[in-house]
């Protein structure tokens, strides 16, 4: 089969590879060096491409409505179509659908006038959680038990200073504490069915401590979120979220990731996303066996089987990214030790945010560079296989988190709040 993936960070690699390694012809659109390792990449836009299946990988081009305008051509496509899509393209339009389906999920309100949101937060009680509404790669959250934060950070998104256009209207919402839990499914646009669960980690800094980002790491399974707890989230909130789109008229194929919140009242939503997530894709997808191309184009088809089974017991990826991120990532540096790193046994490196050099040199070209992954039958053992590759690569300022999966590990439930 002949598959076009639509994209160009470690989600897309991870995706590109998986498919690869079931000996499908993949071209990428528009790539990265990583990719060009294991599939053609091109230029060209996905429209004026020919493939048996098409697999949008980011947010944003699924917003702007490209699995519609492919559909419109007569296209299989994986990937909903932007009405869908408006569940991450809009957090107010989420919480409203979420609302409607009466999923368990935090309070909310939001604004679009500064007066009205800065009352609204001296009403509540801390913590306080302000999110942009629109897209901001996955660094529009702050989580503050500080009044005067809170209400500077609402300022400075309603300005417009902080995220653009998509930071003008703000939800609010209630605090929630507990680990999180990323839960993906493949809809085919009324059922849906769930792959192994992931966890990542949002914050910089060890300790989850530092801004938020796009990801600075991810494990699967998750030790915390057994059978029992999977089969009521999907019970809960899945499945009433696919009927609720089903009863609106939008017909979603493709993934819904439902971030999840383990609170003590049990599984809450704290957001919906459209796509395979980043990192998370980079350890659900590779453990998988063989059938990953034939389920998706089944789901795409409106008919998704069974996933395939589960080849690799742990998975594990370490996030490495550019001095300065998430706030003012520096690109340029030059980057050593991917053959090294590559070689070992157990071990993956997706490519996030590279290119090649005048010289042909691996460079440094965005916030998330790399996404090192490590495989084996337990996750110890996954862990040590993607920090010792992470030993092997090198480039000026490279951050990553040395704690990714230690307190799951040891026992503990992470405590985040949302």
């Amino acid at each position: 089969m002949k598959v076009v993936v639509v994209g160009s960070g470690g989600r897309e690699h991870a995706i590109c590879d998986a498919l690869a390694e079931e000996g499908h012809q993949v071209v990428a659109t528009p790539g990265n060096p990583g990719i060009a390792a294991c599939a053609e990449v091109t230029s060209d836009p996905a429209e004026s491409l020919e493939a048996d299946l098409f697999v949008v990988g980011p947010e944003a081009p699924l917003v702007d409505g490209l699995a519609d305008r492919l559909r419109i051509q007569g296209k299989l496509v994986f990937g909903p179509g932007r009405d869908g899509a408006m569940l991450e393209g809009s957090k107010h339009f989420m919480k409203r659908v979420a609302a409607e389906a009466k999923l368990p999920t935090a309070a909310f309100a939001a604004f679009e006038e500064s007066a009205a949101a800065l009352e609204y937060l001296e009403s509540m009680a801390p913590p306080y959680v302000i999110k942009t509404d629109g897209l901001a790669a996955g660094k529009g959250v702050l989580v503050t038990a500080d009044l005067d934060e809170a209400k500077a950070d609402v300022r400075a998104k309603l300005s417009g200073s902080a995220f653009g256009e998509a930071g003008r209207r703000v939800v609010i919402e209630e605090g929630m504490s507990g680990p999180e839990v990323s839960l993906l499914a493949v809809v085919d646009g009324h059922r849906a069915v769930a792959l192994r669960p992931a966890a990542d980690h949002k914050r910089l800094l060890d300790g989850d401590r530092g801004p938020n980002t796009g990801g600075m790491g991810a494990y699967s399974p998750v030790p915390f979120f057994g059978s029992d707890l999977e089969a009521r989230a999907m019970a809960e909130i899945v499945e009433p979220a696919v009927a609720r789109l089903v009863e609106m008229g939008i017909d979603y194929r493709g993934v819904l990731y439902a971030g999840l919140m383990l609170t003590p009242d049990g599984p809450k939503l704290v957001e919906f996303n459209v796509r395979f997530g980043d990192p998370e894709a980079q350890v659900v997808l590779p453990a998988l066996g063989p059938g990953l191309g034939d389920f998706l184009a089944q789901a795409a088809a409106g008919q998704v089987g069974e996933p395939p089974a589960v080849r690799h017991g742990a998975a594990a990826t370490v996030v490495m990214a550019a001095p300065g991120y998430p706030e003012s990532p520096r690109s340029g540096g030059v980057i050593t030790g991917l053959d090294a790193a590559g070689a070992l046994p157990g071990v993956k490196v997706f490519h996030a945010g590279t290119r090649l050099g005048q010289s042909g040199e691996l460079l440094v070209a965005g916030g998330r560079v790399l996404s090192v992954t490590g495989f084996s039958r337990s996750m110890p053992d996954a862990l040590a296989r993607a920090y010792a590759a992470i030993a092997e690569i090198h480039f000026e300022g490279a951050q990553f988190r040395s704690d990714i999966g230690a307190r799951a590990l040891a026992g503990g439930r992470p405590t985040e709040q949302a």
